[in-house]
């Protein structure tokens, strides 16, 4: 009875973890069709200093292969866009943009970690596998839950963990969430998504005003 009990929960969670990698390998199917993705988004971060979470309401755009720009507020309290070969990030209450260059050279761990902002459109498997180490997967509820670490031991000073939750039903984004090295988490909960709809050809772009301020935090 003991072998025969073994012998069930073994064939059970073979076939529960084959089930789960299938399911994680049509989500990056249909993430290879991909080619823009927009989103409405409540963003939370959750700080050791604060008692209390803090929540935000906002939205995402996405242009495969790492274009994005993430909004917060409306009017915009926040702005984050990325492109090819930097990222910007822009307070216009404080007239404020700070520059972060991606395609200069070094092995900085804060670039290490931006390059990871755009982890849950990944365009094949071994892009993923480049980039994340997979801890563990469970299906629970239709959503797939990844939680992943980064490969780079640079990033890793910036971002420990990453996890996705991945619907089962359209195999799109439910939420993602970032923890960061001090401890501190940031997630995004995603609604109203929208698969490669067309996008302005300024949806990425930012004219600066000339009254704000730019600076490079991570300058030396």
């Amino acid at each position: 009875m003991l072998l025969r009990s073994l012998c069930f929960l073994l064939f059970v969670c073979s076939h529960s973890h084959a089930q789960t990698n299938t399911l994680l390998d049509s989500w990056l199917s249909a993430q290879s069709n991909l080619k823009t993705w927009t989103a409405d988004l409540t963003q939370t971060r959750t700080l050791k200093t604060l008692k209390q979470p803090l929540r935000s309401q906002g939205r995402l755009v996405f242009a495969a292969p790492n274009n994005f720009r993430w909004q917060l507020g409306d009017p915009a309290q926040t702005i984050a866009i990325r492109s090819a070969d930097e990222m910007l990030v822009i307070y216009p209450r404080l007239k404020q943009v700070e520059r972060y260059p991606l395609s200069a050279g070094g092995n900085e761990p804060w670039r290490d970690a931006l390059a990871l902002m755009d982890a849950g459109f990944p365009s094949s498997r071994a892009d993923l596998d480049a980039r994340f180490k997979i801890l563990s997967i469970a299906n629970t509820n239709h959503v797939v839950h990844l939680l992943m670490e980064p490969r780079s031991a640079t990033a890793k000073r910036f971002m420990s963990e990453v996890q996705l939750f991945i619907r089962t039903n359209d195999f799109t984004m439910a939420a993602n969430q970032l923890r960061f090295a001090d401890g501190s988490t940031l997630r995004n909960d995603f609604t109203n998504a929208v698969v490669n709809p067309t996008l302005p050809t300024n949806a990425f772009a930012y004219e600066i005003p000339a009254e704000f301020k730019i600076v490079e935090p991570m300058k030396k």
